[in-house]
């Protein structure tokens, strides 16, 4: 009986050690709007679309960085599984993960319509095994258009940002508005609104969600958005700690992917009319709105291939190879 017991406990250990419990109350942290920005919404949908599958996995959502944790801080804690989800920008990232400026490169994601061609295209999953070995998983395809703002002038053609000091969301895009002139100032999109209102910023590149649940629109009266000629896109996911995403079961892993590709179906309408809605806003405000022109975004991918593109080429050879896979989708 003494030697049943003794085998019922080791087997027990056995089980625990090779698949540790999933934590009873999944937390999702991001910086957004509840209810209001894109991101928080399709954060939503996504909790919603797993609970309709499985309603034991429970889920907190703690919007506006109320769990206290600084936007950019969001992947040591994921990596390190304090934390278990987040909307992250994947750019903020590429201070510890060059490779991931691959989803922010200027012009090289052109509309949404080519961002969701490369879900699960070679790209994509060279991306997720940068991101495995990082300690993160990249659960949603989400991808956000943006535009050029500024205070006190339009934004066209790489001379006419000269002089400004401002805020891109990655080095990379950085290294080019230096070359044309600016000054660039690094900071989380939630840490935009004061800037401007401060001065330390009179222009800005974000997405177009980000100028209307910010209410940048208040800080900035020239606008350069949408258009056939779009510089600035950007993949901002529900990033999962690796940690968690590998104590779901394969069951388990399979509804969070298919939760996963209900709320980009969601989320990509939203961001259809992401555009509409901050050119809206922008005239409400009184500001002017303009679109950048095909001489203008020639001149800007000519000093990208001299800039940003061989800069983050250089990074690493997982780098390049992303930025190869990336040119091979038409």
């Amino acid at each position: 009986m003494k030697r049943l017991t003794r085998l019922l406990a080791v087997s027990a250990l056995a089980v625990a050690t090779a698949a540790p419990a999933l934590a009873q109350e999944l937390k999702l942290s991001h910086q957004f709007r509840a209810n209001t920005d894109g991101r928080d919404r399709a954060a939503r949908v996504f909790v919603e679309e797993v609970n309709k599958r499985d309603p034991s996995l429970k889920f907190r959502i703690y919007p506006g960085q109320s769990l206290g944790i600084k936007p950019v801080a969001q992947l040591d804690a994921l990596q390190n599984g304090t934390l278990e989800m987040a909307i992250y920008p994947l750019s903020y990232g590429s201070g510890k993960i060059p490779e991931f400026s691959a989803v922010i490169l200027p012009g090289t994601v052109p509309s949404l319509d080519f961002a969701m061609k490369l879900r699960g295209t070679a790209f994509h999953k060279k991306l997720q095994a940068v991101a495995h070995a990082n300690g993160v998983h990249i659960l949603t395809w989400w991808w956000t258009p943006g535009g050029f703002a500024a205070k006190d002038r339009a934004i066209a053609g790489p001379a006419s940002v000269a002089g400004l000091n401002m805020r891109a969301a990655d080095s990379t895009f950085e290294s080019m508005l230096k070359a044309a002139g600016a000054s660039v100032v690094s900071m989380a999109s939630s840490e935009i609104y004061p800037a401007l209102q401060s001065g330390v910023l009179n222009a800005i590149l974000t997405s177009s969600e980000t100028f209307v649940s910010l209410r940048l629109y208040e800080q900035t009266k020239h606008a350069t958005v949408g258009g056939d000629y779009n510089l600035w896109m950007l993949l901002q996911p529900i990033l999962m700690s690796k940690q968690h995403w590998d104590k779901l079961t394969p069951a388990q892993q399979k509804i969070f992917e298919e939760a996963a590709a209900k709320s980009e179906d969601f989320f990509l309408g939203l961001q259809r009319e992401s555009t509409d809605k901050m050119i809206e806003a922008y005239k409400k405000a009184g500001a002017e709105v303009r679109q950048m022109t095909k001489a203008e975004f020639d001149q800007w991918i000519e000093l990208a291939r001299k800039t940003s593109w061989p800069e983050f080429a250089a990074k690493s050879a997982d780098a390049k190879e992303l930025l190869e896979l990336l040119q091979q989708v038409k």
